[in-house]
């Protein structure tokens, strides 16, 4: 019965790491996780932020043969750029400011073990290229130095991000994707396995009831169906969350639909991005929304570019002209200012996003004549920018690294890095 011997194994591997749920998603992430334990093969994560990622890092760590071995695990996105390398790769003495005495970094003190990437998307690009080489030839040079030293460390990387498409974005170098993705272990949503909803709230319900010495709580009909609707954004971080909320502040342990909203934070049905809530002080983060708002406005470019080439296509081809004259039609009949109208951003009653985006008009305008040429589009790649932008500070400044570096809001040394990564002659 092998199908019998898998399922056993696969649940001793549950009982071990505290795994709770049998979604179909969730056993072939575990199986995969559990053959890949006892190679050297690099592995991506992949999931939502909130649905358990390190857990897995753990499981092939401790199921390998590295398992006596170091196991680290670092959070790329929570470490500055101008350290990171320093925290990966060592630093000599005096290799920059504050480096009053030479350091080991985690690729040396983690030698023959394990260590994992989280978030990686937010690795930065120069790091990622020193990443590379200690994938592809196990070796890499500390900071401040021109020794090379050699490592033998397994990575398990994990991100909450599209990889790919940060690689479109000019953001993640594409051969360091296909690198860390040797094997890619998806680990499912919590919406995307509702039978184990009941289950893991049934589980930390049981847990919080032991820690505070009060009653478990229980759901009635109505509120487990609305707790499995519920679309859990923050996966079974957020569940827990609940879980401790209701197990405390509940006066009446037997939960009704009605008691269980009162837990629940109300959130948009589509589960496009909402903004982010202020932190302690005060302030909010709205990097991701920009980003979003930049989309939207080179999508609309983009929109009306293929319109100016459809239109000269149309005119260009007589066959064409016929088969949509009822559009040329409609479009001889709206005035010049039909296409001209603004699009609005909410108001500040309707979105938290800050001043300066809001109520922006987006004139999406059309040309009064179809000339005889396509409008070519500018490149939007960032690292073609940046490098643009370090060229002209230091033409400005004739050269001076010190002053370009001042006039570009970084450190000299973050120049100096930047002058190398882009080939730029000074």
């Amino acid at each position: 019965m092998p199908g019998r011997a898998v399922y056993m194994d696969l649940q001793s591997i549950k009982n071990r790491f505290a795994i709770i749920g049998n979604a179909p998603a969730l056993n072939y992430a575990l199986q995969v996780a559990v053959q890949v334990a006892n190679t050297d093969l690099t592995v991506l994560i992949n999931g939502e932020s909130g649905v358990g990622k390190e857990v897995f890092s753990n499981i092939i760590h401790t199921l390998s043969s590295r398992k006596h071995n170091p196991f680290i695990a670092v959070n790329c996105g929570a470490i500055p750029e101008g350290t990171i390398d320093s925290e990966l790769f060592g630093h000599e003495k005096g290799s920059f400011t504050g480096a009053v005495d030479a350091r080991k970094g985690y690729f040396e003190t983690v030698n023959g073990g394990t260590i994992f990437l989280d978030e990686i998307g937010e690795m930065p690009l120069g790091t990622q290229a020193r990443l590379l080489r200690v994938l592809e030839a196990g070796e890499y040079i500390r900071v401040g130095s021109s020794k090379v030293q050699k490592t033998d460390v397994r990575v398990i990387a994990a991100t909450n991000k599209d990889l790919l498409l940060l690689v479109q974005q000019g953001k993640f170098r594409e051969d360091l994707y296909y690198r860390l993705s040797t094997v890619p272990i998806r680990v499912p949503a919590l919406h995307d396995r509702p039978e184990d909803i009941h289950l893991l709230f049934r589980k930390f319900a049981a847990d919080f009831s032991d820690k505070y010495k009060a009653a478990p709580v229980q759901l009635d009909e109505e509120a487990k169906n609305l707790l499995i609707s519920y679309p859990w954004p923050g996966n079974v971080r957020e569940l827990k969350n609940i879980a401790e909320q209701i197990s405390v502040l509940s006066q009446d342990k037997n939960i009704t639909a009605r008691e269980l909203k009162k837990f629940l934070q109300p959130y948009s049905g589509n589960r496009l991005p909402v903004l982010a809530h202020g932190g302690a002080n005060g302030q909010t983060d709205f990097s991701n929304e920009r980003e979003i708002l930049y989309k939207l406005f080179f999508d609309m470019k983009k929109d009306v570019t293929e319109l100016k080439r459809m239109f000269l296509d149309i005119l260009q081809n007589p066959n064409m002209v016929a088969q949509n004259q009822h559009i040329i039609n409609e479009l001889k009949e709206m005035k010049s200012s039909d296409f001209m109208q603004p699009v609005l951003m909410p108001s500040p009653v309707q979105s938290n996003m800050p001043a300066t985006v809001q109520n922006v008009p987006v004139s999406i305008g059309m040309p009064n004549e179809i000339h005889d040429h396509v409008e070519v589009e500018e490149s939007l790649n960032i690292m073609d920018k940046e490098k643009e932008l370090i060229v002209k500070a230091l033409k400005k400044h004739r050269g001076k690294r010190k002053d370009a570096a001042l006039d570009l809001g970084i450190s000299e040394r973050t120049l100096y890095r930047k002058l190398k990564e882009y080939d730029i002659e000074e």
